[in-house]
């Protein structure tokens, strides 16, 4: 029982330093999105083309995902993955132009959509292999490293402007977490022996017969497939619509929430990037309480409260205006948005691994993308408006719970194999 239990909390935290070092690669260059406008001197609009620039590298990376997971594995994946985001930092930094740095924005992307599938595989197989809870923590650690990314940003302002000295102790952090990420990520394995050498003792021909058996039951069992790329169910479909809107409200807190404070209600350039850090640690709080919260009310109306929390709260701050509302607006958006994508990943989990590979999908695509709508939006419209889609798009989240049949939480995690999700994912 200690044996196992030191196993579960050595693979809880190399896992977590993955979505720690997630949230930290991203929030460190898009708080220093107000620096990046002044040099490259862009508009709402380009900036909004930066985002979008990252959000179509996500999506180009997911057709490879599956087939990268199934030849290489979660950790391997998750690994070189990592390496490529602290590479980013650098390529930021060098851009000579706004064209290179819209490379540089679609390569950031395409790491991302790697190491969002392969962290969210490992944290499932993580619930399933020790029959715990963890993925609201895991998620916890992602907003934590935003929240740190976003302190350390503000701190470095006060020392220097510099983007390079900022990103240089940026990579040396990362470079840390991904050290203790590799002390204890679950192994890939492969899938399980024959009968043959499960038994030790039984002919081919008996294990041949016995193989063939198992699998006229299993096809029996399973659905009817398509060939080519599977059809989606309608359930993981529904996922997979408040996946995007949960991550464009998420994703559009932190990429627009600095120069919200700063153009729109003109907070001083060192409050500016404290949105960020509201939002995060309103987030990490939720996602530290959200598996109690989950075994006691339900997934459903989690999710359901909470981003109606999200959306009015922020609605009322973008009316009143002001620095202090929309602090508090903020909050109540990390408050309420916090137990969502862990409470979508785990009912994606369970419906399987090409639906939590969809899932993870669509949740990077709103993510990286999603922004970029509001930065159009923004340069159409103003800001405040585009803030306005973003309180939108969390009510939209809370319509399209109803839509999913969330799992009971009070039992153990669903009974797909841990191996097929690292793998398959």
């Amino acid at each position: 029982m200690l044996r196992v239990r030191d196993d579960f909390l050595r693979a809880h935290l190399a896992i977590a330093a993955l979505f720690c070092f997630l949230g930290f690669q991203y929030a460190t260059w898009v708080s220093r999105l107000p620096t990046l406008k002044t040099d490259f001197e862009l508009s709402d609009g380009r900036i909004g083309l930066l985002l979008m620039a990252s959000g179509i590298g996500a999506a180009a990376s997911f057709p490879l995902v599956a087939t990268m997971m199934k030849r290489y594995g979660s950790q391997t994946l998750a690994t070189v993955s990592a390496i490529v985001l602290g590479l980013v930092l650098a390529g930021f930094t060098l851009a000579p132009n706004f064209a290179v740095l819209l490379l540089v924005a679609a390569l950031d992307g395409v790491a991302v959509g790697f190491l969002n599938v392969a962290m969210n595989a490992q944290g499932a197989a993580l619930e399933v292999r020790f029959g715990r809870t963890a993925m609201s923590r895991l998620h916890a650690t992602f907003s934590s490293g935003l929240g740190l990314a976003a302190l350390l940003a503000s701190g470095v302002n006060i020392v220097t402007t510099t983007l390079s000295a900022h990103f240089a102790i940026a990579a040396a952090v990362l470079a840390l977490l991904l050290l203790l990420a590799r002390t204890g990520m679950l192994a890939d394995e492969p899938p399980s022996a024959p009968a043959a050498e499960q038994s030790g003792g039984q002919s081919n021909e008996q294990s041949d017969e016995q193989t063939a058996e198992q699998a006229g039951r299993a096809a029996e069992a399973a659905p009817p497939k398509r060939r080519g790329i599977p059809l989606p169910s309608r359930i993981t479909i529904w996922m997979g619509v408040a996946m995007v809107f949960g991550t464009i409200t998420e994703g559009a807190m932190n990429d627009w929430s600095a120069l919200y404070l700063k153009n729109v209600v003109h907070a001083s350039p060192q409050l500016a990037p404290l949105g960020i850090a509201v939002i995060s640690v309103m987030m990490v709080v939720a996602r530290l309480f959200a598996d109690g919260w989950r075994t006691r009310f339900g997934d459903g109306r989690i999710v359901r409260v909470g981003s109606t929390v999200a959306g009015l709260g922020l609605a009322l701050a973008l009316l009143v205006g002001g620095v202090v509302p929309a602090l508090i607006g903020f909050a109540c958006v990390g408050l309420g948005i916090a137990a969502v994508t862990p409470c979508v990943y785990v009912a994606a989990a369970r419906q399987g691994s090409d639906a939590l590979a969809l899932v993870a999908a669509t949740g990077t695509t709103g993510l990286l993308a999603g922004p970029a709508v509001i930065g159009f939006v923004a340069n159409a419209t103003g800001l405040a408006w585009g803030m306005g889609v973003v309180a939108a798009s969390a009510l939209v989240v809370a319509l399209c719970s109803t839509r999913i049949a969330w799992p009971a939480l009070d039992k153990a995690p669903a009974a797909a194999a841990p191996d097929a999700v690292l793998h398959e994912a």
